[in-house]
């Protein structure tokens, strides 16, 4: 299903029981022209679908591609180059020190990192790239340099990072909106928690629509 939220208010919208695009905007497009003209910014996963959806329902707003999918994309790829790596010395947690950003880990963990990094140098690369690619999303500004940051990046990533390079550059125009208000789904993941939580509080629905009024009442 496809859940809409209000990113300011936190506020759940509409839950609808598709992730078709004709379905979404077809339920979307009932809420009234003002309202949907008004929309600034709408921030989605990198599902192939959204930017003609959000062209059509909301006319005025930018598509922002949330940074936490993004990062994604950059860690899986990057932990599938740890299990291809044959360690000599196996360190406990290895998976967490690569993907937990270095500015975080104390003075342990940074040994413990450094004692899986040396056992592998394009795990040491990748490393390093991912902590690159973290570091433009703290320190970029503008969606300009953005962009063009994210492009040095690629074309140093590209022999490492395949999948991921391939896939932030079919959706680099819109990874580049977060620089214009740094928007992010952080709150989207809050709503979807509370409503896994409300489901399982109910121990299930076996209606939809039974599902979807219960999330909405429980928003008002």
């Amino acid at each position: 299903m496809t859940v809409v939220s209000d990113l300011e208010k936190g506020e759940l919208i509409e839950v609808i029981d598709s992730h078709q695009q004709e379905e979404i905007a077809e339920v979307l497009l009932q809420q009234p022209l003002e309202v949907r003209e008004a929309v600034e910014e709408v921030s989605v996963d990198m599902w192939g679908g959204f930017p003609k959806l959000i062209e059509k329902v909301f006319p005025n707003a930018q598509i922002v591609v949330d940074r936490f999918h993004v990062m994604k994309a950059v860690n899986d790829n990057l932990n599938k180059i740890r299990k291809q790596v044959k360690f000599k010395i196996k360190i406990k947690g290895a998976k967490w020190l690569l993907l937990k950003n270095q500015k975080d880990l104390k003075e342990e963990g940074l040994e413990k990192l450094e004692a899986v990094l040396k056992q592998s140098k394009r795990l040491r690369k990748a490393y390093q790239l991912k902590e690159d690619f973290r570091e433009i999303y703290e320190t970029t500004q503008d969606p300009e340099s953005g962009k063009n940051k994210f492009k040095e990046w690629l074309c140093k990533a590209q022999s490492i990072y395949g999948d991921a390079v391939k896939t932030i550059r079919n959706h680099l125009n819109t990874i580049c909106n977060y620089f214009l208000s740094r928007t992010t789904n952080g709150v989207m993941e809050g709503i979807n928690n509370r409503l896994k939580l409300i489901k399982r509080q109910a121990y299930g629905f076996i209606n939809f629509e039974n599902m979807r009024m219960r999330f909405l009442s429980c928003f008002t």
